[in-house]
């Protein structure tokens, strides 16, 4: 009987479990469809400039002076690893950091070597798995997903912009998690400063087209570059949040699964167990019965 207690009491815990992850399953698919939404709103109007810009830079002679396309060579390297404030999302936030730390070591070990290396955490969870792993982040965001609105997020792009164009960072990249739909998210590693604008072979945007420029195709593309910027920063916080949820409801998904099959498994062994105490229970009644008669 004290196996029957112990088998109830591990399936009620396991029913309980599975109501947990089955509404959290849910509430992420509501949050991701909304996150969805915004992240495919942006992506054209971001694809757009971003041809606009390296069909007017390729236009442009070498004489023009961009202050955000000059690395610093004796700069600092900052690293920027977006992750979520929030587990229980599978590999979402380990992968980021793995990713991160491995940039670091393999493209900048020099810069690692000589103290010349930090790191900015904008999730909890990442800022975390880089503490675990002795990579310390000089700062961390965590409210910035609080509420995510390209206001919120600007001050933050503008100040890595005047530490880039002040010659503090020679370069600064963005490691964070591309949203392809709920059940795959792509780690992403990309340069955010210095900006290169050069012409890509079968770019779509780059076609011959002749722009009218007012006042300046130069002071246009001055004006361009830092909006960009702010809106590739906005685009990686919002690919992020996408992600998130999306990891996070498919790992819910698996773990309500997990659970329903581990619920048949325990009540079959329950069923067994009742079974074979009733029959033990028989077999003492039937003994007694045949001592006495003896």
């Amino acid at each position: 009987m004290a196996n029957l207690k112990e088998i109830r009491i591990r399936l009620n815990s396991v029913k309980s479990t599975r109501q947990i992850t089955s509404a959290m399953k849910m509430v992420s698919a509501a949050k991701l469809r909304r996150a969805q939404e915004s992240i495919l709103q942006l992506r054209p109007f971001y694809l757009r400039m971003n041809g606009i810009l390296k069909h007017v830079s390729a236009s442009m002679d070498d004489s023009h002076d961009n202050i955000y396309a000059h690395s610093q060579d004796h700069g600092r390297i900052l690293i920027v690893v977006i992750t979520s404030n929030r587990g229980l999302c599978g590999a979402f936030n380990s992968n980021i950091v793995k990713r991160a730390i491995q940039c670091i070591q393999e493209q900048y070990p020099e810069a690692l070597r000589n103290g010349k290396v930090d790191i900015i955490a904008i999730g909890k969870k990442g800022a975390d798995l880089l503490k675990a792993k002795n990579f310390k982040a000089m700062a961390t965001y965590h409210h910035l997903f609080d509420k995510l609105t390209f206001e919120n997020t600007t001050e933050l792009a503008n100040q890595m912009m005047v530490e880039f164009i002040r010659g503090q960072y020679g370069i600064i990249r963005l490691v964070y998690n591309q949203f392809r739909n709920a059940a795959v998210q792509e780690v992403t590693d990309e340069i955010f400063l210095p900006v290169l604008h050069a012409p890509e072979t079968g770019d779509r945007f780059q076609q011959q087209v002749d722009y009218i420029f007012e006042p300046s195709g130069t002071g246009i593309f001055d004006e361009m570059i830092p909006y960009s910027l702010r809106v590739q920063f906005f685009r990686a916080l919002l690919e992020s949040n996408a992600s998130e949820h999306g990891a996070r409801m498919t790992a819910m998904h698996k773990a309500t699964d997990n659970a329903t099959e581990l619920i048949k498994e325990l009540e079959l062994n329950y069923n067994k167990a009742r079974q074979a105490a009733i029959t033990n229970e028989i077999l003492e009644i039937v003994g007694g019965a045949n001592a006495l008669k003896g």
